[in-house]
């Protein structure tokens, strides 16, 4: 294992982070713009859950040939090429007139940051020890909330001077500045890593592909987690959350803006706490510190609580219960780490990206369907408030059942 430090190491975080910072953005910005986008458009709730989750799905779609891609191909290869999808997706969504151009858009902008986090993640694989993973997976964290604090009060801002037209337009040409930097940046320290990493001697035989993967027990118990827990809370972050505060608590535009911008913050400080806290007292794969899967448990088990707390009150203090589930979404980084750990560096790759489509799976499934829900039980009578609290309680009963069968499964992962 290759030990990447200074610049070399500054310069491939620093690649990556900025992408995933714009990925982050792009994922995050449809809860700040959404009320311009129905007035613009014309947009249902139905139709503003599928035009946000078409990001998921073209994400979701990309993740098994991803994985392929990555561990054939480089991660520095693979997400300059995928961005490039991505400015052309943004330059698509800031010229249409149409929910029908919106969703191309969007759903281009889904493919080319497909790569934004697994790309790293399978550099990091490969490129530093297994005690520095979950560290640098809550630092991308860092980065990527980065961008969803950049997608909240100064987007606000910025709506009415160039709209969200303009916001799309800019984002557009950064994307693409980004692809630029990380090919041409990358290929040195790509290329003496590829040449330290020829030296050993070849495997007795092909690496073993997405079955032995997504039958792997521990996988199965993970990947649940994924589909369902992970899913809801970012459906819930990057979409509804702004819908939730001006419907439920009854804020304004602005004031949702500055939630939004406190929230995504305190989930930026949380996922750098993370950083600190996990490699000194989480076990990963020793005998050292608390177990993932219990820390796992209680930080997903502390999201559902305060989920279920929300849904009981709309007082105007209850934003802050938004800035404590925070705190526990941050467990989330583990499930990834266990999971990439769980397979040898040539299925780093292919594991990351199979566990990530799980997680968009749900993420998709989610935001269309709460807003179907939103608009179903509208139809038999509910007021806005009921309807979005009632989409909300299906969810959290979807994530206990969820962390219920993960605590009764006992997989552990498996010596590949």
């Amino acid at each position: 294992m290759a030990a990447l430090r200074g610049l070399a190491a500054a310069r491939i975080f620093l690649c990556f982070a900025a992408a995933y910072f714009l990925s982050y953005a792009f994922r995050s910005i449809n809860a700040v713009i959404a009320p311009d986008l129905q007035a613009d458009i014309g947009l249902q709730n139905a139709d503003l859950g599928l035009l946000s989750s078409a990001y998921f799905l073209s994400f979701a779609a990309l993740q098994l040939p991803l994985g392929i891609w990555l561990d054939k191909y480089g991660p520095r290869r693979t997400e300059s090429a995928l961005l490039l999808f991505a400015a052309a997706g943004a330059a698509i969504f800031a010229s249409s007139d149409s929910l029908a151009g919106l969703w191309l858009g969007r759903l281009l902008i889904g493919v080319g940051v497909s790569a934004c986090l697994m790309a790293p993640f399978k550099a990091y694989r490969q490129w530093f020890a297994a005690e520095q993973q979950s560290k640098l997976a809550s630092w991308m964290l860092v980065a990527g909330t980065s961008g969803a604090l950049a997608a909240t009060v100064p987007v606000s801002a910025a709506l009415p001077l160039i709209g969200w037209r303009g916001v799309f337009w800019v984002m557009s040409g950064m994307i693409l500045a980004t692809a630029v930097l990380i090919f041409f940046l990358l290929r040195k320290v790509e290329a003496g890593q590829d040449a330290a990493k020829a030296k050993p001697a070849a495997s007795s035989g092909p690496a073993p592909g997405y079955r032995h993967i997504f039958t792997d027990p521990f996988f199965r118990r993970m990947g649940l987690l994924g589909i369902v827990n992970h899913g809801c809370l970012s459906a819930w972050q990057t979409l509804w959350a702004g819908p939730w505060m001006m419907t439920v608590l009854g804020m304004s535009k602005h004031e949702t803006a500055q939630i939004l911008f406190v929230f995504n913050l305190c989930l930026m400080l949380s996922y750098l706490m993370m950083s600190w806290w996990a490699p000194r007292h989480v076990a990963q794969g020793g005998s050292r510190g608390f177990s993932s899967v219990r820390v796992i448990a209680v930080g997903l088990g502390g999201t559902v609580a305060l989920q279920l707390v929300m849904l009981t009150t709309s007082a105007p203090w209850s934003w802050v219960l938004w800035l404590i589930l925070a705190v526990f979404v941050t467990v989330t980084t583990l499930t990834q780490t266990s999971v990439s750990l769980a397979f040898p560096v040539a299925l780093a790759g292919r594991a990351n990206s199979a566990f990530n489509l799980m997680v968009f799976v749900g993420s998709f499934i989610v935001q269309w369907g709460v807003g179907l829900l939103i608009d179903m039980f509208g139809s038999f009578g509910a007021s806005s408030p009921d309807a979005m609290r009632a989409a909300l309680a299906v969810c959290i009963a979807g994530q206990a059942l969820a962390l219920f069968a993960f605590m009764s499964n006992r997989a552990t992962p498996s010596n590949h």
